[in-house]
């Protein structure tokens, strides 16, 4: 299973989530990240990402920002996207339906379709960054619930 979590810059929730995920399912899942913009592009995650990921025991100090690319979307089986504008984008980058059937919002696995959006943390501080690891634990441990059936 391969599965692929995609954000904005990828340097805040996605990071977060593919480190969270990495956690929760077996070495030989594929799990990665990336953005729908390229502007971080070799970056590593925001400080205060790596920061709240090591309060809890996760290292993704060593990743790097990388675009979306037209590969992912054979590459990867489910592409969870953080928020509706970065789902649009990624759709509108999908050549067929069997590829934009891999691309749902993060959130949705919680059942929640009215608050299924990951907040962008970049302008918050440490309680806003804990909120949203919080949230992608939640929606990683439900995702890991199924991958793992």
């Amino acid at each position: 299973m391969n599965i692929l979590m995609v954000c904005l810059g990828n340097i805040c929730r996605s990071p977060l989530a593919e480190g969270i995920m990495k956690t929760k399912v077996p070495v030989d899942y594929l799990v990665d990240s990336a953005g729908t913009i390229s502007m971080h592009e070799g970056k590593h995650p925001d400080a205060r990402a790596i920061e709240t990921a090591a309060r809890h025991g996760i290292d993704i100090s060593k990743q790097r920002s990388r675009p979306l690319t037209a590969a992912d979307f054979e590459k990867f089986d489910k592409i969870y996207c953080m928020d509706i504008d970065v789902m649009a984008d990624v759709v509108s980058k999908a050549r067929t339906e069997k590829q934009r059937q891999k691309v749902s919002l993060f959130l949705e696995v919680l059942g929640d379709h009215e608050n299924a959006e990951v907040p962008d943390p970049y302008w918050g501080g440490p309680d806003e960054f804990e909120h949203v690891f919080q949230l992608l634990k939640m929606g990683c441990d439900k995702i890991a619930g199924q991958v793992l059936l």
